[in-house]
């Protein structure tokens, strides 16, 4: 055991802090799709102007370098529009801030493992923790070679980050670089145009707590009415008192519709975003607010009602449900999803399977969900895995980070506890000590179940390994009980023996007693015996 790493003690997760509901915009107008258009573009190269100052100002920005924008900002739109141009602009570049230091990590472990493999002879075999040499030596120079592009992009790559240099491009790295490419594309240069306008168009304001429906600049009515207060170029375009513009469609949000409601009538800060989807030709708004911090439950509360283990794979949900002492009980289920499309196909799939995997845990009520606390993060580089292409299209594949999100959110709407524990070996374990014992001619056990029950007896504080069956001449109460899952004054572990009566000899049978008074006689007895028999009183005789 000393080759293992430490095993991290099981957490709950905590909840949601925010809220994001979307709806779409139908019934627009002529009118009303240019009037968003000329806004958006407007305010989109006031939001592109405000990033390119605030990514000059680097490291030295300051409360008095984001006053000087906003007070910029202002004359060409209002003050709430500027404030939530200057808000957006700092949290994208500090956005841009956490993504340059991730790529940092990731250069370094790969310069490090290059490193070491290189220092190694070729054709030396690897261990289980550290990788061998290389295979040829063809491989060791072309990787020799790797190493010193590697070193070159860390150099720049710190040298931005101690500077305070980020890169950041509104509406899009992926959408800009494909203007080179139309043909590979298969878009046209005005298809790439709508698309790329609409990415960089800013639509959007912050909520504010007192204020009317919670939002001065887009405000949206309990009743659905979407009025829009105009930048101050556009105000000749208003419909509506002091410099307003109402849109004819009537919106009504069918998730957590009453939730925002509650909001907006108690005028609660709500930020609405208003974006166009370019591919479907459709108009959404997007509501989202602050959510007071769910109060945690205790993990041995949670645990109370047993726990459902879940394995995440590549493809599919494995849940098995395990009572309050570690047993496994019913069939394991699978939740299967399909992670290859576009985002929102992706995005709709992992919902469908953590929504009917809620549904099953509600109905069995259990109160708790044991998950693996996964990060791929410094697991998917090139160097770790070498010639595991598919190996690391696979990790990179498994939505660690938005399932643990979705996870999160859905199970605290339906009041499941999220437990997350450390996934050192729960395959390895799971499939060594549950696999075969679970197998049976009427049920296949998989990998992925095992580590199911290995995940859940890892959050209930028990050992992964099955408890080991005594000797025959053990298996008595003489020895007192054999189980780690319930200790000696746990009521109702076994429960009591029924008292049979009877003598407990080896010679008579212990139902011996009752058995006698209710069989049906084999021997024929005299006749008088079955008739009362009355003794005569003495002759007395003289």
């Amino acid at each position: 055991m000393g080759g293992l790493r430490g095993l991290a003690a099981p957490f709950v997760a905590l909840g949601p802090s925010g809220v994001a509901v979307r709806t779409r915009l139908k019934q627009l107008t002529t009118c009303d799709v240019e009037v968003l258009r000329q806004v958006g573009a407007h305010l989109g190269a006031l939001a592109s102007r405000d990033l390119t100052a605030r990514c000059r100002d680097g490291l030295d920005h300051d409360a008095d370098a984001w006053a000087v924008r906003k007070r910029e900002l202002t004359p060409l739109s209002s003050a709430r529009w500027a404030g939530a141009i200057t808000k957006a602009s700092h949290d994208q570049w500090a956005l841009a801030r956490r993504g340059a230091h991730a790529h940092i990590q990731s250069l370094e472990a790969g310069v490090r493992t290059l490193r070491h493999r290189l220092s190694l002879p070729v054709g030396e075999k690897g261990t289980k923790h550290a990788p061998g040499g290389y295979r040829s030596r063809r491989e060791w120079h072309a990787k020799t070679r790797r190493l010193h592009v590697l070193e070159d992009r860390l150099a720049r790559a710190r040298a931005d980050w101690t500077a305070g240099v980020v890169h950041v491009v509104r509406g899009g790295k992926r959408l800009a670089r494909a203007r080179h490419h139309l043909t590979a594309a298969s878009r046209t240069e005005a298809r790439w145009r709508e698309r790329w306008e609409a990415a960089r168009s800013f639509v959007q304001a912050d909520g504010e707590s007192g204020k009317r429906f919670g939002n001065e600049t887009i405000r949206i009515s309990p009743d659905g009415e979407v009025s829009i207060r105009l930048p101050a170029p556009f105000a000749r375009l208003a419909n509506a008192p002091h410099g307003r513009y109402v849109l004819t469609s009537r919106i009504r949000f069918a998730h957590r519709g009453q939730e925002w409601a509650d909001h907006v009538a108690a005028n609660r800060a709500v930020a609405y975003r208003i974006h166009h989807d370019v591919s479907r030709g459709r108009w959404y708004v997007t509501a989202s607010w602050q959510k007071p911090a769910t109060p945690t439950v205790p993990l041995a509360a949670a645990l109370t009602e047993g726990v459902i283990g879940v394995d995440v794979n590549a493809d599919h949900l494995t849940a098995w449900r395990l009572d309050r002492h570690g047993n496994p009980t019913g069939h394991p289920r699978r939740f299967p999803y399909d992670l290859t499309g576009p985002a929102d196909h992706r995005d709709a799939q992992l919902r469908h399977a953590l929504t009917r995997l809620l549904h099953w845990v509600t109905t069995c009520g259990v109160k708790a969900i044991a998950v693996e606390n996964l990060d791929f993060t410094a697991e998917k580089t090139r160097e770790k895995h070498g010639r595991r292409k598919r190996f690391r299209q696979l990790i990179s594949g498994m939505p660690t980070t938005r399932l643990r999100a979705r996870l999160a959110s859905m199970a605290d709407q339906a009041g499941v506890t999220i437990i997350a524990v450390d996934p050192a070996y729960t395959s390895k374990w799971g499939a060594q000590h549950w696999q075969k014992p679970l197998t049976s001619t009427t049920r296949k056990t998989t990998r992925h179940d095992a580590a199911s029950i290995a995940i859940g007896r890892r959050a209930q504080g028990h050992p992964i390994r099955r408890r080991t069956a005594p000797p025959r001449t053990h298996q008595s109460d003489g020895c007192g009980h054999r189980t780690v899952q319930a200790g000696p004054e746990t009521p109702g572990r076994e429960g009591p023996r029924p008292r049979i009566p009877g003598p407990r000899t080896r010679s008579v049978p212990p139902d011996t007693a009752r058995t006698r008074a209710t069989r049906t006689p084999n021997t024929v007895r005299d006749v008088r015996s079955d008739q009362e028999w009355v003794q005569d009183s003495l002759l007395l005789t003289e």
